[in-house]
């Protein structure tokens, strides 16, 4: 069986984006459900998402493990798969760790680019690694099936991560630094310490993190994409294309700043003024998957290592979750 898994969105949540997906083929979406909010606001999203689980029952619904991401295959739905990518939900309290798992939350990143009480962002100046509150959310998630997500995090905060966990912790979206060397994307050195402990990369498609940005072209995207397979090996890549459709121009505010800034010149393009870049015309939205597979297919990879770039190797590290 063949799974089609996009491994990170944050679109403005609608019908028609779930359609989309749906047209797509996606099997399965990590869906960012919280950025800097609380416990509290945290269960509000909840409430959000059972009204869109509620009313799409025919396309969407709530995925907990990869037996869900079968699930979906067999009833032509998509199996939404909720994410923090920052750590806010569980405040000071490692209690929260387990209520929000079983609220549905599967994957957390340990920061969102600043310091967090767990680990360092990679926009700090300083990264003094995991924390001591860090070392023990990271035993806490590990114990119940919570995936470690470090795609906003310094160096030495991820390698720590990736040597703290005892199960295999994910990026979910960033692109190598070799092919554009941002911030937001990963050393040679830090892809290798991932594979070599079975950690996942999910590619971005995200302009910011693209060479080129808005003009990458489908031909580079494709030969980074091998290159890194040779890095990593072809089992440990997949797409986490970070898409953010529909989305107004006023979230970037809230992902760069949440509430701990009044200033409005932190993050990514954050020299431009505030707003979300173009999309490549090859990837609009996950209908570009479609275009993925012919450009992959055009640098030498074969089907089978297609189909798990684009779905089978999430597929198979949802399994390891448990």
């Amino acid at each position: 069986m063949n799974y089609k898994i996009d491994n990170l969105q944050y679109c403005k949540w609608s019908r028609e984006v779930f359609k989309i997906n749906h047209e797509a083929g996606l099997d399965a979406v990590h869906v960012t459900v919280v950025y800097h909010e609380d416990f509290n606001e945290f269960n509000s999203k909840i409430e959000e998402w059972n009204s869109h689980f509620k009313e799409n029952a025919d396309l969407i619904f709530l995925g907990k493990s990869y037996k869900d991401i079968e699930k979906a295959k067999i009833e032509k739905k998509t199996a939404i798969f909720f994410g923090f990518q920052n750590c806010s939900p569980i405040e000071d309290d490692i209690n929260l760790v387990e209520k929000i798992y079983d609220l549905g939350c599967r994957f957390m990143q340990l920061t969102y680019n600043n310091q967090s009480l767990l680990a360092t962002g990679c926009f700090e100046n300083f990264d003094s690694g995991v924390t001591n509150f860090g070392k023990e959310v990271i035993k806490e998630m590990n114990r119940l099936g919570l995936v470690i997500d470090m795609s906003h995090s310094a160096e030495k905060s991820t390698i720590d991560a990736i040597n703290l966990s005892q199960k295999p912790i994910a990026i979910t979206h960033a692109n190598p630094t070799f092919w554009h060397a941002v911030k937001r994307n990963k050393s040679n050195e830090l892809l290798e310490i991932l594979s070599k402990n079975d950690g996942m990369l999910g590619l971005s498609l995200y302009p910011h993190h693209l060479k080129d940005g808005t003009n990458c072209t489908l031909e580079s995207f494709c030969e980074m994409t091998a290159k890194t397979v040779e890095i990593m090996g072809i089992n440990k890549v997949g797409i986490g294309s970070d898409l953010c459709l529909h989305q107004p121009d006023s979230v970037v505010e809230w992902m760069r700043n949440g509430t701990w800034s009044k200033s409005k010149n932190f993050g990514e393009g954050s020299k431009k003024k505030a707003g979300f870049p173009k999309q490549p015309e090859w990837f609009v939205d996950a209908r570009g998957f479609l275009n993925l597979d012919k450009g992959l297919s055009k640098v030498g990879f074969n089907k089978n290592e297609i189909d798990g770039i684009l779905g089978n190797n999430w597929f198979n590290f949802y399994k390891r979750m448990n």
